[in-house]
Order: C-alpha cells, then sequence, then structure tokens
C-alpha cells in the first residue's frame, strides 16, 4: 500500500505501478483536480494543510478497510498540500481488483471516506477573498486547519 502526503506534483503512473498485480483484472485511478470555480465564485487557486501524521495513519487505515471491504488488491492515496494552481491534482487514489466492480465500488468508497476522515483542510482563493472551505463530506471536521485555529 502506498500512502503519502506531499508538496511533491502527485504521478499517476507511481500510483499505478504500486497497486499493479497479476491477480488484479482492474485498476481504477480518481485524480481530484482543482477547478475554477466553486459556489458561483470565480477561484484562482487553493492551498491545503495537513496534519501530515494523523494524515498517513487513517489513510493507511482506510486503505486496509478497504481492501477487506471490498475485496481489493492494492490501494494508493497521495494527497498534496501546500498551493495548488487551478487544473492540478490535489488528490490522488489508484485501486487494483480482481474484477472491476470492485474497483468502482471500493474507489467511491474511499474518495468519500478520505473527504470524511484525513485531517487535510482547503483554503479557497478568490480575486475578492479567501476562506477555509468544508466539503459535504467532511461534516464533523474543524473548518479551519489546527494552525489556523486559536487556543
Amino acid at each position: 500500500m502506498l500512502v503519502r502526503v506531499t508538496s511533491e506534483v502527485l504521478d499517476p503512473g507511481e500510483a499505478i505501478a504500486a497497486v499493479a498485480s497479476p491477480r488484479a483484472g482492474a485498476i481504477n485511478v480518481f485524480l481530484g483536480v482543482v477547478r475554477d470555480n466553486n459556489l458561483g465564485r470565480n477561484v484562482g487557486h487553493l492551498e491545503y494543510e495537513a496534519y501530515e501524521s494523523m494524515a498517513l495513519k487513517v489513510m493507511r487505515e482506510l486503505g486496509e478497510e478497504a481492501m477487506a471491504r471490498f475485496g481489493l488488491e492494492n490501494v494508493a492515496i497521495l494527497h498534496r498540500t501546500g498551493r495548488l494552481e487551478i487544473g492540478e491534482t490535489s488528490l490522488l487514489i489508484a485501486i487494483s481488483s480482481g474484477h472491476r466492480a470492485e474497483s468502482f465500488t471500493g474507489g467511491h468508497w474511499l474518495v468519500d471516506e478520505v473527504k470524511k476522515r484525513v485531517p487535510v483542510w482547503k483554503k479557497e482563493v478568490w480575486d475578492d477573498g479567501e476562506e477555509w472551505i468544508e466539503g459535504p463530506e467532511s461534516l464533523g471536521m474543524q473548518k479551519a486547519p489546527p494552525s489556523m485555529v486559536s487556543r
């Protein structure tokens, strides 16, 4: 299993190679990319922060759970941090499985769970401001990363 939180560009080829298996009849790759709009606002770029050690722990737990739950061969979960421009990949998930159905079902579940449970925060920057954004999946998480929350 490959899990990583990094400021470096994510490489789909690396993730595919990490999950490839002679037992796999399917490899499913998800790329979450930065778009130029959200909720009617023009987005200039995004900034991501992570609680890295906890993010890696949760990503590994999710990968293990996905493999057990959906009968997957292997999983790669990679998340970017730092400033990301429009079109850059922020999240890369690769899954291998014996058959395509498990790769789609397991992949969908894994993307949703990463968004819900992994401590990574996103700030949207617009022409006229910026805000730490919570997606609909992240119910219960702090709106801002720990570095921005006063104690």
